[in-house]
């Protein structure tokens, strides 16, 4: 089931696309999937991201061959971060190149997106908590990273989060899926979640010992290597495996002075 949130006529709606058609929701999905009836065509509305998470954990070094990229062990515990929620876009919107960044990367993830309030999750049970998966861009501005030192300023400017298309609910085995960036249609990253060094099973326990997780909250799991810098006027495009493409184009930090 694919969920999606959209805005048509004024209003933010839920629905659940089935081919080019949306059957609209009664409420958010996360208080249960309740049709009205109604639908509506998919290319008659604009996507959204599929929910606002209240805080996004993301994950540093979750990739071998990232961790390798950049020459650093492999963490024995998962390297976890957050982006704050005023980061978040939808499919086709623009990311913002901040003025005061030098250099500006992707890194395309799989995103998983909590169901329903959780806390202390033991692994064999981390399904009962998960709504479903979509793809996620941890836009990164990377010379702020470096010179901070640490992750906050890097990884939180507003349009620094694209989610979606949609939420995936029925993902047998996301320690298996194919994840991919895109850059102006040239294939940048290219691995499997399986690569990943703690699987989601053990990042949604590790997490929900230190914090209740909430409906609609994000895990973004990490990303392989092959990130590189994006660019005014390019487009970059976010691929997982039984998910989709997650689309955003570069456009220049407008500041009214």
């Amino acid at each position: 089931m694919r969920l999606v949130r959209y805005y048509l006529n004024g209003q933010i709606l839920y629905g659940v696309l089935e081919g080019q058609v949306i059957r609209t929701l009664a409420r958010p999905p996360f208080e249960g999937i309740k049709e009205t009836g109604a639908t509506v065509p998919l290319d008659q509305v604009r996507l959204l991201a599929p929910c606002m998470p209240t805080k996004i954990i993301a994950l540093g070094l979750n990739y071998l061959d990232h961790a390798a990229e950049f020459g650093r062990a492999v963490p024995d515990e998962p390297l976890i971060f957050m982006k704050p929620s005023t980061s978040v876009v939808g499919p086709e919107d623009d990311i913002v190149y901040p003025r005061m960044a030098r250099r500006v990367d992707y890194e395309a993830e799989l995103a998983v997106v909590i169901g329903r309030v959780c806390r202390h999750v033991r692994q064999e049970a981390f399904r009962d908590c998960i709504l479903g998966y979509a793809a996620i861009n941890d836009v990164t501005a990377r010379d702020l990273q470096k010179k901070d030192g640490q992750f906050t300023r890097s990884k939180s400017f507003d349009t620094f989060a694209p989610l979606g298309p949609w939420i995936e609910t029925e993902i047998p085995d996301p320690d298996n899926l194919t994840v991919e960036a895109y850059l102006n249609g040239e294939r940048r990253q290219h691995s499997s979640t399986g690569n990943m060094v703690f699987p989601v099973a053990a990042l949604v326990a590790f997490i929900s010992r230190i914090m209740t997780l909430l409906p609609g909250d994000v895990i973004a799991t990490g990303t392989p290597s092959g990130i590189g810098p994006m660019r005014e006027g390019d487009v970059v495009e976010v691929r997982v495996q039984g998910i989709g493409s997650l689309r955003n184009r570069v456009v220049a930090e407008r500041v009214i002075e």
